[in-house]
């Protein structure tokens, strides 16, 4: 029998019809997978529909090092609303990139692999000027699995406890909608926990929608647990329209005096930012109070040691563009890290990334990009991030992978930009880079 030695869990690939709750929004879903390993990949992707069923199944095979991509999605009919799991006998990595409504909305986050019977969700909301979420929970396990969510009320909203539990069968998703949910308040802003009852591993990945003059698609993945620090590779403000903000949410059993500390790369000045976040509780952070541009990065910390998690995001209201990603427990940054999907004017499109120092020492850091001569080499101090843009520096038509290496046992993390050059609608997505 074949060993499946990595299982990339809960690509929650969110194709769905047109329907009201989501604001007639047509999405599709691509993805990209990678392989890690040494040898031939042999992929299996199965598709699951909502209900369990399998909707279908492909078999592929990845050489070393390379990626593929698959969209469209010819494997399953239009409408298809589901999820899939991936499994190889290579270690692999994946993405997920979603669409919407015709380069109207577009967003991008990265496949587990692993679940837990708790997941955390740092930003939710309903109604907050034009925004609403919508997040898929995933089974993850083998048996059915038994999920309730609670939200927790932030700057705006109602605490609320949803009184039904839901099964969700074996690979299978089931979608949560805050549109319609008006036990939240007229406005939410805060955050949920969805717990499995049973034991059985879960996942999820949310969407923040914005509509109108909103119209922007933002998307990140729940977290499994948290860290007293957390580091964030990428930070902005009033750089070329983009601003950016961070929900930290203190998942831990008392509350947490939290402090973020900005360090700056290509500009801006350091500065620090505190707040007090009860235990369940979440708070946005954000750079309002600077008055000139800031890139770089972020860390943060509470001398309490209670566990936070914190997502990220990246928005240019006036060009209605915005993007997630979550932030990282520095624990759990290692010396090398894969960027399944890298592009150079790839029909317009092209990536961009930031890699942070995590560890506590100097590192020098190497970049490799798939099928190419091209290569990068940075010096970073702890806590320093490198940023580097694609577009015209690879070759025209670029569709590949890059592998991100750190010298002397260094500790890195790493995020991926990828951003349309002209059309006006929301082509900007971001996903995590996979540290192994």
């Amino acid at each position: 029998m074949k060993k499946i030695l990595v299982i990339s869990l809960a690509l929650v690939l969110l194709l769905v019809t047109p329907m009201a709750a989501f604001g007639q929004i047509t999405y599709n879903t691509g993805f990209q997978v990678q392989n890690l390993g040494t040898g031939i990949a042999t992929v299996t992707i199965t598709f699951y529909n909502q209900n369990g069923t399998v909707a279908a199944t492909r078999t592929v095979t990845i050489p070393a090092g390379a990626s593929m991509t698959f969209f469209p999605l010819a494997d399953v009919p239009d409408g298809f609303n589901g999820s899939v799991v991936i499994s190889s006998n290579e270690p692999i990595a994946a993405i997920g990139n979603e669409l919407g409504n015709v380069n109207q909305y577009a967003s991008s986050y990265a496949g587990f692999t692993a679940g837990g019977t708790e997941v955390y969700l740092p930003l939710i909301m309903r109604n907050n000027a034009g925004f609403n979420t919508w997040f898929n929970v995933q089974n993850a396990g083998t048996s059915d699995a038994m999920v309730t969510v609670r939200y927790t009320a932030g700057p705006a909203g109602n605490n609320y406890t949803d009184p039904t539990t839901y099964t969700i069968k074996p690979g299978a998703a089931r979608t949560f909608d805050q549109a319609p949910l008006s036990a939240l308040g007229s406005v939410f802003i805060g955050s949920a926990k969805v717990t499995c009852t049973n034991g059985v591993p879960i996942v999820a990945t949310v969407n923040q929608v914005g509509t109108g003059t909103a119209r922007t698609m933002l998307t990140y993945n729940g977290f499994l647990g948290g860290s007293s620090e957390v580091v964030l590779p990428l930070i902005n403000h009033m750089n070329a329209g983009y601003v950016t903000g961070v929900s930290i949410m203190n998942i831990g059993a008392s509350s947490a005096t939290v402090t973020l500390e900005y360090t700056p790369s290509l500009a801006g000045d350091p500065a620090t930012e505190t707040q007090t976040i009860p235990a369940g509780g979440s708070k946005i952070f954000c750079l309002n109070f600077l008055t000139s541009r800031f890139i770089g990065s972020g860390k943060v910390t509470n001398p309490e040691g209670q566990p936070l998690v914190a997502v990220v995001n990246q928005l240019n209201g006036g060009a209605n563009k915005g993007a997630a990603y979550g932030g990282f427990n520095p624990a759990s940054a290692t010396d090398k890290v894969s960027m399944p999907l890298i592009m150079d004017r790839n029909a317009g499109f092209f990536t961009g990334f930031s890699v942070m120092n995590a560890g506590t020492t100097t590192t020098i850091i190497n970049v490799a990009y798939s099928d190419s001569a091209v290569t990068e080499s940075a010096t970073l101090a702890p806590g320093q991030a490198y940023t580097s843009i694609q577009n015209g520096r690879i070759a025209s038509g670029y569709v590949g992978s890059a592998t991100v290496t750190a010298s002397g046992g260094g500790k890195i993390v790493a995020i991926v930009n990828e951003l349309h050059a002209t059309l006006a609608g929301d082509m900007f997505l971001v996903y995590e880079a996979f540290n192994y």
